[in-house]
């Protein structure tokens, strides 16, 4: 039997993978609005990696409105979360370790197991991903499911044309913002943005090029609507529900169209809501109201992409984000979200 060759101690040495990781797990089922107990932070092995896998080390975690809902043990479109176990949603990371074709050490890949700082998963599931064409926490927001989101959303799902009238609800958010844009550089005649700050209010006819917004704490929303949209939209994208979505249905036009995206006043809700009251408005406006999931619209990822990121290059479309610290604070960051504390995309950035 042929010794083994020594190794060359001037070759460079694979570095030690990680044999522990933090991982958050949600413990307790939220009643109304979600409270630190109900999350824990926890050290878990870190597997190595199989046959087609990959290890990933996690630099930018996504917090997003829609996991409220999987805190639910309900059946719904995604899966709950179960208890005691780890959480997961968008993460960018760098490869540690490869056992898959197509990737190597050092590669930047997106996935679906964030809430975490190590992941190991089928490499099926993971995009790799360029720190040279973009940033890499820009993948879980203006590039990301949020970007295709606000894309699918406006140009698909509400068939927006060039001349109509748009109002966003939540519009200073990752998704709202950008469907703000889109439509303006698509032509629309007027784009109407509600916010939860005057601050906001400012950023998105300052800077997103908002034709009109408002503070929706600083009276009704109806009234502020018609306000902004006298001569009433032809295009509501909501990501809030309840009040707004009553005061868009009394301003849409006949034939208007509505993308629902989110209800995110509604999500930590422990009574009906009280709102819309108005729905019979629908049958004499032949209005459209339709629900949407981004992953019905993933044959629009090249495009979107190719369109996105060119407006982002040349200036036309800009974005915000709101960067919290340290995986240890990622249930912070979702609990904040949910109050409005972010502006454009909310996401966790680990040390590394």
């Amino acid at each position: 039997m042929t010794p083994p060759v020594p190794a060359d101690p001037a070759s460079p040495q694979p570095a030690a993978l990680p044999s522990t990781g933090r991982e958050w797990h949600l413990v307790a089922r939220p009643q109304g609005w979600p409270t630190p107990e109900n999350f824990a932070l926890r050290e878990a092995p870190v597997a190595a990696p199989g046959e087609g896998e990959l290890l990933v080390r996690n630099l930018f975690l996504s917090v997003d409105p829609y996991m409220r809902g999987r805190m639910n043990d309900v059946k719904s479109y995604v899966p709950p979360f179960q208890l005691d176990q780890p959480m997961d949603g968008g993460a960018v990371g760098v490869v540690l370790a490869s056992r898959a074709e197509g990737f190597a050490p050092g590669d930047h890949v997106l996935h679906g197991l964030g809430w975490r700082e190590f992941a190991t998963l089928d490499a099926r599931h993971a995009t790799v991903v360029s720190a040279d064409a973009a940033p890499l926490s820009t993948y879980l927001g203006v590039l990301g499911m949020p970007g295709l989101t606000a894309y699918a959303g406006l140009l698909e799902v509400a068939s927006f044309r060039a001349g109509d009238a748009v109002f966003v609800s939540g519009a200073a958010g990752a998704v709202g913002s950008q469907v703000g844009q889109i439509a303006r550089i698509k032509g629309a005649s007027r784009v109407i943005g509600s916010a939860g700050s005057d601050e906001k209010v400012r950023m998105l006819t300052e800077e997103y090029g908002f034709d009109a917004a408002f503070n929706y704490k600083n009276g009704p929303v109806a009234a502020q609507l018609k306000e902004a949209a006298p001569d009433g939209i032809d295009v509501y994208f909501d990501n809030v529900g309840g009040e707004h979505l009553e005061a868009a249905i009394s301003s849409l036009n006949v034939h208007g169209r509505a993308t629902i995206c989110g209800m995110i006043a509604q999500y930590n809700a422990t009574e009906p809501p009280a709102a819309p009251r108005n729905l019979a408005l629908v049958i004499g406006k032949r209005l459209r109201l339709e629900g949407m999931l981004v992953g019905d619209h993933a044959a629009l990822q090249p495009q979107f992409v190719e369109e996105v990121s060119a407006w982002i290059r040349s200036g036309e479309l800009t974005y915000r984000e709101t960067v919290v610290d340290g995986v240890e604070n990622a249930a912070d960051a979702f609990l904040g979200l949910l109050k409005g504390e972010n502006t454009g995309k909310m996401v966790v950035r680990l040390d590394g």
